[in-house]
């Protein structure tokens, strides 16, 4: 198991490294063409790379103290740098959304004029470098486990609808003359991106708040130990997430006999790996009318 997570550890850290590198270079050039076309969608998906380069530069920190060894001041290690990570990337997209929305408002006000063919070509290498960099990180990276990692890929995903919406704009402005396209191009994109920031920050949140991970169902757990021979009740029952793909429990079992309390905990620890993938497990054990079992005050 840890060969395997170091491995999905290394792979993601690399992924990130190279889809930053991307995406760094690729920002100033937008950012650059943007000016010169006076294009707010290009301007819009160029702040949106610019929170990309810092989205993936931050991901890259976060693996990096992740990697930390635990001491006294932080028994857990630095895991959960990766989900504060998550969270200052999802909130970077909320505030995103809300600029290129007023941004929007006024071009629809004062529509200025845009240089649609320069906007065009630039649109068009940053649909092929987003399409790049997403391909990457989806092949080379855990995007559906670790929550860092996703939230990046979100961001990479919301640069290539925009470099999609720059593109319909520009061909809307080049063959139609119609100038609202540049802007009601951005509203669409600042709506994808309102929505990728709001899941990732509800998410992030979730697991600063120690919920439960989403596929573990807490009633199939205390029913499972409640069938375990020995075991009479379940409580203090416990499921949280440290960081991506860490799941922890924490329990106090009830028993009857003494001297089973050693093949019970084994048969529970056993359990809780090989049915639900619980491999960081805390139990405590208690022997009905034992004074440890009558002084639990979770107990009452």
């Amino acid at each position: 198991m840890g060969a395997e997570h170091d491995h999905s550890h290394n792979a993601n850290k690399r992924t990130l490294l190279i889809s930053f590198l991307l995406i760094a270079i690729f920002m100033v050039v937008e950012v650059i063409g943007g000016i010169v076309t006076n294009s707010l969608a290009l301007l819009s998906d160029a702040g949106h790379m610019l929170s990309d380069a810092v989205a993936l530069g931050l991901s890259l920190l976060a693996f990096a103290l992740g990697e930390k060894s635990s001491d006294a001041s932080k028994t857990f290690g630095y895991k959960r740098f990766e989900i504060l990570a998550a969270f200052l990337n999802g909130i970077t997209l909320l505030g995103i959304s809300i600029y290129i929305f007023w941004e929007s408002y006024n071009r629809f006000i004062t529509p200025p004029e845009v240089a649609s063919t320069g906007m065009l070509i630039i649109a068009l290498i940053g649909f092929g470098i987003n399409i790049l960099v997403a391909f990457i990180m989806y092949k080379g990276g855990d995007t559906s486990e670790n929550i860092n990692l996703r939230s990046a890929f979100l961001h990479v995903l919301g640069d290539l609808l925009g470099s999609v919406g720059a593109i319909v704009a520009a061909l809307l402005i080049m063959f139609l003359g119609w100038s609202y396209a540049d802007p009601i191009a951005s509203i669409i994109v600042a709506i994808l991106v309102l929505v990728s920031g709001w899941r990732v920050t509800k998410e992030s949140v979730h697991v600063l708040m120690e919920g439960k991970p989403s596929s573990v169902e807490v009633e199939k757990i205390e029913k499972a130990l409640l069938n375990i021979d020995g075991v009479k009740d379940v409580h203090d029952l416990h499921v949280w997430t440290i960081t991506s793909d860490f799941p922890s429990l924490t329990c106090h079992l009830v028993i009857i006999e003494e001297e089973r309390q050693n093949d019970i905990l084994e048969k529970a620890t056993e359990l809780l790996q090989k049915d639900f993938n619980l491999k960081h497990t805390t139990i405590q054990v208690e022997v009905e009318g034992t004074i440890l079992h009558q002084e639990c005050e979770y107990c009452h």
